[in-house]
């Protein structure tokens, strides 16, 4: 589980980077709080951040179950193409928001496969 944990910690620790860039462009570009729009380049790494947390509340949560359930090192793989998937959404969301759908991939199909696969393992051996 060690592989999950430090999966998870850099995770978290993206957020967290995130977020500081959407404070970073709140003062850039004089964004007083509690607006969350006003600045086109400030709404990008905004809506880069709370993407990223609406998909880690459902992610991190599926990383473990399909761990503990299926598999830590398949999971460490899911999780580390999370991550990856991640920086390369946020790099094309802030060049043109349009171009996201690599990235987004790259962090939603890792998310789906934790989900049924969790599903499918459990599920069977029920039957």
């Amino acid at each position: 589980m060690e592989l999950l944990a430090i999966i998870t910690v850099l995770i978290l620790i993206q957020v967290l980077f995130f977020g500081y860039e959407v404070g970073k462009a709140r003062g850039k570009y004089n964004i007083k709080a509690p607006a969350v729009t006003g600045h086109e380049s400030f709404d990008k790494h905004y809506r880069v951040h709370q993407n990223t947390i609406e998909q880690i509340v459902i992610f991190i949560p599926s990383l473990w179950l399909f761990g503990y359930f299926v598999s830590q090192n398949i999971a460490a793989a899911f999780g580390l193409l999370f991550f990856v998937g991640r920086f390369v959404f946020r790099a094309a969301y802030l060049k043109d928001p349009a171009s996201r759908e690599i990235g987004f991939m790259l962090g939603f199909v890792p998310l789906a496969l934790c989900l049924l696969g969790t599903l499918f393992f459990v599920g069977k051996d029920l039957l």
